[in-house]
């Protein structure tokens, strides 16, 4: 058989989540630290998949997958099958080793239960439709989930760009002293001249974040949210703190916002990260509605595909605090990490990037 179809690792594991939940029929909840809860789990009432605009393809879980292609049932296939393939795909995943690869024999049973491709077309963070049964309720929402692999790379939360350079005023610093700082082009060239900036330099100071759609993105969140991640983001530059958490438990003990009590940079960046995974990404005006309406799928390293779902949102966002940290992109790409000059004052962008663990 020729194939046709090459992932990553990350899009290889759509295609498993898929498998794996058909054959479950079930979906567990995960706690804060990525454990499976359980005595919580939804049952699956059907997984929804639109391969293009003119084929809708719905996997109806009762005693056996039922397939209907455009509201016709073509097929049943046992759970039993799916969980087989599941086994077969999560080995060949791990083995992977190639940026991208096939993996001719789920490829075979893609076609059998009518997928041509990883991953359904989406454009937002949905990357997986599925009517759920909440046992408590009653109620049968279709919701969507994105999906986050812990097999291979760690994935990135929010992706470095143009859009979120923070942008710093600097003071203090003479043209020679400015030349010399840019001139550094050792291998840990931003570490070494944050130091040289943090250490010569008076004051820098946050003025404004270069993009104004990110800017308002984060101002619907939080009126201060601009300043907190810049706060977050001078402090990850300036004292080489990596893990997201620690970050902010330094925000908390030094106050730099003047908050009345401790607790508010915890609560306001777990919800910038809450956004950031559901719906709000940096350069595309968002209206504060989650497109991840369900939640967020997690593949782990040892095969478990367990949920956040928005009812259980706390432990989602202590999640998100946990396993994230700071990353820093290419200087040369995302133009930042350079001291510049403007209208006669010195300027420093400094670029976010936050990185799954």
């Amino acid at each position: 058989m020729t194939t046709n179809i090459k992932g990553n690792k990350g899009e290889w594991s759509e295609m498993y989540v898929l498998l794996r939940l058909l054959g479950e029929g079930k979906i567990y909840s995960a706690d804060e630290n990525v454990h499976k809860i359980e005595e919580i789990y939804f049952p699956i009432l059907k997984i929804i998949r639109e391969e293009t605009s003119t084929k809708k393809c719905e996997y109806e879980i009762r005693n056996k997958v039922q397939i209907y292609l455009n509201d016709t049932l073509v097929k049943e296939i046992p759970t039993s099958d799916f969980n087989q393939e599941a086994d077969y795909l999560y080995k060949q995943i791990v083995v992977g080793k190639n940026r991208t690869f096939p993996i001719e024999k789920t490829e075979q049973f893609m076609h059998e239960i009518y997928c041509n491709r990883l991953a359904a077309p989406s454009t937002d963070k949905t990357d997986i439709t599925m009517q759920i049964h909440d046992i408590q309720t009653g109620y049968t929402p279709v919701c969507g989930f994105s999906i986050k692999s812990e097999i291979g790379s760690a994935p990135t939360l929010i992706n470095a760009s143009g859009a979120t350079n923070f942008i710093f005023e600097v003071t203090g610093l003479s043209d020679k002293q400015i030349d010399s700082i840019n001139a550094i082009e050792a291998r840990t060239k931003i570490k070494d001249r944050m130091d040289r900036i943090f250490s010569e330099a008076q004051e820098v100071k946050f003025l404004r974040v270069s993009s104004e759609t990110f800017d308002r993105n984060l101002m619907l969140i939080d009126s201060r949210l601009t300043e907190l991640v810049a706060y977050s983001l001078l402090y990850h530059y300036r004292d080489s703190i990596i893990n997201c958490s620690e970050v902010i438990d330094k925000l908390e003990k030094d106050n730099p916002m003047g908050y009345p009590t401790s607790g508010f940079y915890k609560y306001k960046f777990k919800k910038f990260l809450c956004s950031a995974a559901l719906g709000m990404t940096p350069a595309k005006m968002w209206d504060g509605i989650d497109e991840a309406n369900g939640g967020y799928i997690i593949v782990t390293a040892s095969g478990d595909v367990l949920a956040y779902h928005i009812y259980n949102r706390a432990c989602f966002e202590q999640y998100l605090l946990n396993q994230t940290r700071f990353e820093r992109g290419s200087t040369a790409r995302h133009n930042f990490a350079s001291l510049y000059k403007a209208n006669n004052k010195v300027y420093l962008n400094l670029n976010l990037q936050i990185r799954f663990k």
